[in-house]
C-alpha cells in the first residue's frame, strides 16, 4: 500500500490486519507504526493490530474481531 507493505488486506472492505511481534511494543517502531496507520487511515483503510502472542493464544478471538470489522464495514471499491 503506497510506500508500505501490509501483512493482510481486504481491498473490498478496506481492512488491513497487522500481526506485531514484540519489537512493535515501544520506541521508534511504535512511532513508525502510528505514522503508518495514520497514512493508511487517511486513505480510507481501517487498520487492526494483533500481537503475535495473541494469535497463538486466542486465534478465535482475533478471527471474531476481524469478522466483525468485515461484517460492519461500509467500505467498498467503486464499480469497474
Amino acid at each position: 500500500m503506497g510506500p508500505y507493505i501490509v501483512d493482510f488486506i481486504c481491498l473490498e472492505k478496506k481492512l488491513i490486519v497487522e500481526l506485531d511481534g514484540s519489537q512493535h511494543a515501544d520506541g521508534e517502531q511504535k512511532q513508525y507504526d502510528e505514522r503508518r496507520d495514520l497514512w493508511l487511515e487517511a486513505r480510507g483503510y481501517k487498520v487492526i493490530r494483533f500481537r503475535n502472542a495473541d494469535i497463538f493464544t486466542n486465534l478465535d478471538g482475533a478471527l471474531s474481531e476481524i469478522s466483525e470489522h468485515l461484517r460492519f464495514s461500509t467500505a467498498a471499491l467503486p464499480p469497474p
